[in-house]
């Protein structure tokens, strides 16, 4: 298996390849966004117009299915956000790879003797990545979404959704807490394990050489669909949450 660099800044340490790529994922996604509201028109719209209106309408859509549609509107640009930022991050890793090989230590990489004697005096250093194969990123997503769930929770609907953590009893408490707790862990392993899983198996198709070729074309296929559901997934799921929280219905 490949290292990946981690550069070390005091009491940081930063993975050069997620951090490489969510920045990638980041301006793709700002660009994409930018250039479909770019020159708009209702009579000669742009196919990528016409793309993103059907990307908004089907994220409007997923949203709809959560909650009534009269709450729908202010989540859909979190919605497009989160579908559009993650698909593209699912999907970085798969193009290609950036591996370069060394043979020298360097301890600022995370790169010791050790690792070197480890690997027969040389360690081949991985620079690219999708960064949702990256737990720390599904994590920070993850939190990011906890922390807005309950904030807009005690905004919107504070009796009822703290109500909610002392029902059917007021001993359910502790289960009731485990279970919000548990949101951001499984939203973050769920999708961090499906890419991460997918890079991996790509990684041991590349060691095939020529004869991993058909493997490799019918992998690359099969992955976009399994970004393409995780970014749905993860999504869904938020909105999911958010009804919970704040429609008092739900409860």
């Amino acid at each position: 298996m490949h290292e990946f660099p981690v550069l070390h800044i005091g009491g940081l340490q930063i993975d050069i390849s997620t951090f490489t790529a969510i920045t990638i994922s980041v301006i793709i996604t700002f660009v994409l966004a930018k250039l479909a509201v770019r020159n708009l028109s209702v009579d000669n719209p742009s196919k990528l117009q016409n793309f993103m209106e059907w990307v908004v309408e089907f994220v409007q859509t997923t949203i709809a299915s959560t909650m009534p549609l009269n709450k729908v509107r202010p989540y859909v640009a979190l919605g497009m956000t989160l579908i559009m930022f993650i698909f593209i991050s699912n999907l970085l890793g798969l193009p290609f790879g950036i591996v370069t090989e060394t043979h020298h230590a360097n301890e600022a990489l995370g790169i010791t003797k050790e690792m070197l004697e480890e690997h027969g005096g040389h360690a081949e250093l991985a620079w690219w990545k999708s960064p949702t194969a990256d737990l720390s990123v599904t994590s920070g997503l993850a939190v990011i979404v906890f922390v807005l769930i309950h904030f807009l929770g005690l905004k919107l609907n504070r009796k009822h959704y703290l109500k909610h953590y002392f029902e059917p009893f007021w001993f359910f408490f502790p289960l009731n807490l485990i279970k919000e707790l548990s949101k951001p862990l499984t939203l973050a392993l769920r999708l961090f394990a499906n890419i991460f899983a997918g890079e991996v198996l790509i990684a041991t198709i590349l060691m095939l050489g020529i004869a991993g070729t058909p493997f490799m074309i019918a992998w690359q296929g099969f992955s976009i669909f399994v970004g393409a559901i995780q970014a749905f997934l993860f999504t869904i799921l938020t909105m999911v949450y958010i009804s919970q929280a704040t429609i008092h219905e739900e409860h």
